[in-house]
């Protein structure tokens, strides 16, 4: 739990993506719970395995697995912690930044991160491979961690309400982790997906600007559509030119394709008579 200011036992506004994103972890949850009770085992672990995260599935064309895999339950008692851990985070860089802020590094996060572990997988270093199996949402939990640390790396957060330990230390902890067993070989790929999720949550807060990566793509798609505007209407102007020039008069355009006034005056139009 994050403070700011004295000790508090309150808990975040549970609204906008972190509501969201917490509903479809819990509805996939029960959805699960009830498949494993209506289909056999071997057919809910087939359903399963082409959901959750398989490098060498991946590269068969189950293009889908680096989103799904993210809201594959983790077991009861996983579950309930993980997406209260969530809930705490979520909201409170939803409230610094926005849903859609949210939405887009929890994301970029959780599908970056499994599609970098799914490429390092096949080349077998530290006992991973093609075979292993990822699931849960930590990757994009990783990246907000990651903005924790790089934006409010003094906030502090009660462990279980009882210790008080500053957001880079906790940050830091959770990473040493995850290198601990990718290098002792503890559920290696896991920690190499959460890890991956971390690196692409920081290269998201680095490369992207601030307003989000939707806002960028928007921005950038406006300017090349009004640039392609432009340049239609030089092309017209250049035309329209020649085409004055046959009537023996003289107009002249901008470089943007504005009509110049040779008297300066923008209400003269005598040279369209």
């Amino acid at each position: 739990m994050a403070r700011t200011g004295s000790t508090t036992l309150a808990l975040p506004p549970f609204d906008g993506a972190t509501r969201r994103i917490v509903l479809l972890c819990l509805s996939v949850f029960f959805a699960q719970a009830l498949l494993s009770w209506v289909l056999t085992a071997p057919l809910f672990a087939l359903i399963f395995g082409h959901l959750a995260l398989v490098p060498r599935d991946l590269l068969r064309g189950q293009i889908w697995q680096p989103l799904t895999y993210a809201f594959m339950p983790l077991g009861l008692l996983g579950e309930f912690l993980t997406l209260i851990f969530f809930w705490f985070l979520g909201a409170m860089l939803e409230e610094e930044r926005g849903s859609r802020w949210l939405y887009e590094m929890f994301f970029t996060a959780a599908i970056g991160g499994a599609l970098l572990a799914s490429v390092i997988s096949f080349t077998h270093v530290l006992n991973l491979s093609e075979t292993d199996i990822g699931f849960g949402p930590y990757a994009g939990i990783y990246g907000l961690l990651i903005a924790v640390l790089i934006w409010m790396p003094e906030r502090e957060f009660l462990i279980f309400f009882i210790i008080r330990l500053k957001a880079k230390y906790f940050v830091i902890i959770y990473l040493l982790i995850d290198t601990a067993r990718l290098l002792l070989h503890a559920a290696p790929f896991d920690a190499l997906v959460n890890l991956s999720g971390a690196l692409c949550g920081f290269l998201f807060l680095k490369y992207v600007p601030r307003r989000g990566l939707t806002y960028a793509l928007s921005e950038r798609y406006f300017s090349l559509r009004n640039e392609y505007y432009r340049s239609k209407r030089r092309r017209a102007a250049k035309k329209f030119e020649v085409y004055m020039r046959s009537q023996n008069r003289e107009v002249h355009f901008d470089k943007n394709g504005k009509y110049v006034d040779p008297d300066e005056n923008p209400t003269d139009k005598r040279w369209m008579n």
